[in-house]
């Protein structure tokens, strides 16, 4: 395989690591804030879907501000 093509696929399994690594991150810290010890229903109820909406719209407005800041670019509001 061509050495830019070689790189091509490592940046592209690096890419998929970050996401899936992220992935697993959000659904770690969504579950342990909005899903309770016991479980009563099989379905998640109105309390526990507002909270997942909730938590997983801030981590992903976080992660884009973090990387923001990590690219360079002027933190929002400042």
């Amino acid at each position: 395989m061509p050495k830019g093509g070689e790189e091509a696929v490592n940046m592209a399994q690096q890419e998929m690591e970050f996401r899936v690594d992220m992935f697993s991150r959000l659904t770690a810290a969504c579950f342990e804030k909005c899903i309770g010890r016991s479980y009563k229903d099989s379905e998640l109820n109105v309390g526990e879907n507002s909270c997942i909406d909730r938590c997983v719209a801030k981590y992903w407005q976080v992660t884009g501000i973090v990387g923001q800041m990590l690219g360079g670019a002027q933190f929002p509001g400042k």
